[in-house]
Formats: C-alpha cells, structure tokens, sequence
C-alpha cells in the first residue's frame, strides 16, 4: 500500500488553473523529484501537500488516511501539516532567534499540548533541546547553535531550515527548490545533506532544477508542464529515455541528454 497518494488534485488562483488533476504515489522511503519549468504547478503542488493552500479538489491520503475533507478548521488544518515537512527555498528562518532556538520553537510549542506538560516541563524541555543539538550535529553546524541566522551563510541557513523541519518527524519531507537562492558555491552543501537523508524510512519530495542531483537520489522522477504530470517513471525513464516532446525538449536544456 502506497504511503503517499494524491488523486486528481486541482487548484485554481481565479480563472488562472494552476493544477489540472494531478495523480501520483510514493512508497515509504522513496524520493520523488518534481522536475519542470516556471509556473508548471510545481510549488503550487508542494503548497497543497502541505495545506498551506486548500486544493479545489482531489484527495491527499497518507498511510491510508485520507487528509482533504473541505470542512477542516483551523487546527485540523494544523494537525495536518505535521504529517509534512517543509523546507522553503528561502530558509524563513525567525532572525530573531538563534540556530538552536529555530530547531526547537514548534516542538516547544506542540509540548504544551501534552497532559504532563507541567509536572514535567524541565525533562520535556531538555529532551527538545537534546533533539535539536542532535540534528544540528547531524547537517554539520553543532558549533553554530548559538550564532543568529544573520550569522550564516545560505548554505548553513538551509541546513538549519532543514533541521528544523526535521525536528517534527514528519512522515513526508518535502523541499521546495532548496538550493534556488544559492550561489554555485553553497548548493553542494545542501544537496549533500538532502542526500544523506535518503533512508528506508524517510519519504522526501524535492522540487528542484538540480538535474544531475535528481537523476542521482531520486527512485522516481515527475516532468510536469502546464498544470498537468507530462511524463513520471525512474530517473532513466525520464531523463534517459523521455516519451514526451516536452519533456525531451525540456532535459536537452539543460544538457542531460546525449
């Protein structure tokens, strides 16, 4: 059984359809990349995994569980983000707080909910703090916990983004063009970090213009144009042996195919 499904998803912003019914699956621990030009409907369709916009239609079901209603409250909503991770290409980390603080904020946050929140704030807290020195050491910036993110380069502030997104345990971990606001220098970085997550039982979906990084990581690999998947299949399907005009006519840009 799939861990990921979405089914004929569709959204529109006005009379402008961004989504035309978009359908794929994921296995637990495959990596999707989402690959396709500008205003394809790539980040529209990370946003909607992610209810940070409300699809028009369709359904989104993790572990079977079926996640669009049309009728959430806020805290619905909420509470169903956590089945997904985000990392923007933009970090949006809070300036005001250090690395170590970024990390911990949501699960400080999510812990107040808990019934045995005041008899034992001091261990939960701890706890957290522990969580958060662990992956800071896990993406290569333990020495950076107290520095502001003013302090850092780029590449270390997507590492914190990644980080924090981590923090929360989501069963989807989604990037949205992670090394976009990079310079060549810095994308590496990252992409190292993204490549070390790859597990059995991590799901990630990476919308990226990283070519070479997709072919390598991903098990799967979307082409989508103009609201609509053009052509999906493994990174030799797609980038090897492409079915669509599109498609071949997009990876040729980009010096992929011989």
């Amino acid at each position: 059984m799939a861990h990921l499904t979405v089914e004929n998803l569709t959204k529109s912003f006005g009379s402008l359809q961004v989504l035309k019914g978009v359908s794929f699956s994921l296995e637990k621990g495959e990596v999707l990349a989402i690959i396709g030009s500008s205003g394809s409907g790539k980040t529209t369709l990370l946003r909607c995994l992610n209810f940070l916009e409300t699809p028009d239609g369709g359904q989104i079901t993790v572990s079977d569980k079926p996640l669009l209603d049309g009728h959430d409250n806020d805290d619905e909503i909420r509470k169903k983000r956590l089945h997904f991770g985000l990392v923007f290409q933009n970090f949006n980390l809070f300036p005001q707080y250090t690395v170590h603080k970024n990390v911990t904020l949501a699960l400080e946050l999510l812990s107040q909910e808990r019934e045995d929140y005041k008899q034992n704030k001091k261990a939960i807290l701890e706890e957290i703090s522990k969580t958060a020195d662990d992956l800071l050491e896990r993406v290569g910036l333990a020495d950076k916990a107290q520095s502001y993110p003013c302090q850092l380069s780029g590449g270390q502030q997507q590492r914190v983004a990644i980080a924090r997104a981590l923090a929360l345990s989501p069963e989807i971990l989604c990037f949205d063009e992670p090394t976009s606001a990079l310079d060549p220098n810095l994308t590496g970085e990252v992409l190292r970090v993204i490549r070390s997550l790859k597990s059995s039982d991590r799901t990630m979906v990476v919308v990226t213009h990283e070519m070479d990084f997709a072919h390598m990581v991903a098990d799967k690999v979307i082409f989508m144009a103009n609201g609509v998947i053009e052509e999906e299949g493994t990174p030799e399907q797609v980038f090897d042996n492409p079915k669509s005009e599109l498609t071949r006519a997009f990876i040729t840009g980009f010096g992929l195919e011989e």
